[in-house]
């Protein structure tokens, strides 16, 4: 029998709420809720994405309007860990279509794709503001800069045994 998940906990409500707290109306924690929801879960589904609508008095089109907006916002299930490759023109310059090979051939995945063990998803990204060191990328939280193809698999050993 499956276990069935509500569309949100009384955890991330109360989390929602306590945002909801400091605003002058309910809709103006749209971020807020979604990124709160995609800490306790990995990313927002679409039951998730209406009840979050629903319970901050917006309707479901704009909600999904600024979850697809912002590409660190997940609709769909990711890996333990995200992989976001900075593809911007200085990082293209310096490389980041080598380390993007690299990374596949490396953990076995395209960019959109996620490890078999469920460990890694590859995602390109526009840019992570660190254009000065660039290749750069960051894996879960941490920000790797001027990444070269030896340090690479270095980077995603260590993130395995993390």
């Amino acid at each position: 029998m499956t276990q069935l998940i509500p569309a949100l906990s009384p955890e991330e409500l109360a989390e929602i709420d306590a945002e909801i707290a400091h605003l002058p109306y309910r809709s103006a924690v749209a971020i807020d809720a979604l990124r709160i929801v995609q800490s306790h879960r990995g990313w927002i589904s679409d039951e998730s994405l209406l009840a979050i609508a629903r319970h901050i008095d917006m309707s479901a089109e704009e909600l999904e309007g600024i979850a697809t907006f912002y590409n660190l916002i997940f609709r769909r299930p990711v890996g333990d860990k995200v992989i976001l490759l900075c593809d911007s023109i200085t990082c293209w310059i310096k490389g980041c279509d080598k380390l993007q090979a690299r990374i596949s051939e490396h953990l076995g995945i395209e960019p959109g794709e996620t490890t078999v063990d469920n460990r890694y998803t590859l995602l390109p990204i526009t840019c992570l503001g660190a254009c000065d060191k660039a290749p750069v990328m960051m894996v879960g939280e941490d920000l790797h800069t001027a990444i070269d193809a030896a340090q690479l698999c270095d980077i995603l050993d260590a993130g395995e045994s993390s």
